[in-house]
């Protein structure tokens, strides 16, 4: 059984320019180069949709990236972390928009 952690970050992005797979691919690159350096990090996915077909399936995204914290106290570190910041800038070219999701866990 796995660990429950105190915090789960899910974020999408949207590519510039609609099934560009550069974008996508410099997205999820972005996130593992930078990311998975952050010390609050308790475990990090990335990936792109995957294309189950359902109707309640939103897959117009282009990449999806889970990120998991022990709590709000590891979150916070990583939102104005210089490796966090660092992806932002790196990356920020490559999307048209972002969503994100926080869900506390018990």
């Amino acid at each position: 059984m796995s660990r429950k952690t105190g915090l789960i970050h899910t974020v999408f992005f949207w590519v510039r320019e609609v099934g560009s797979h550069s974008d996508a691919v410099a997205i999820a690159a972005g996130c593992k180069k930078h990311l998975t350096k952050i010390s609050t990090v308790v475990r990090i996915e990335v990936g792109f949709p995957a294309g189950t077909g359902r109707d309640v399936v939103d897959a117009s995204y282009g990449v999806g990236l889970h990120v998991e914290f022990e709590d709000m106290a590891g979150h916070d570190v990583y939102q104005d972390h210089p490796d966090h910041l660092a992806f932002i800038e790196e990356c920020r070219q490559h999307w048209s928009k972002v969503v994100v999701y926080d869900t506390a866990i018990e």
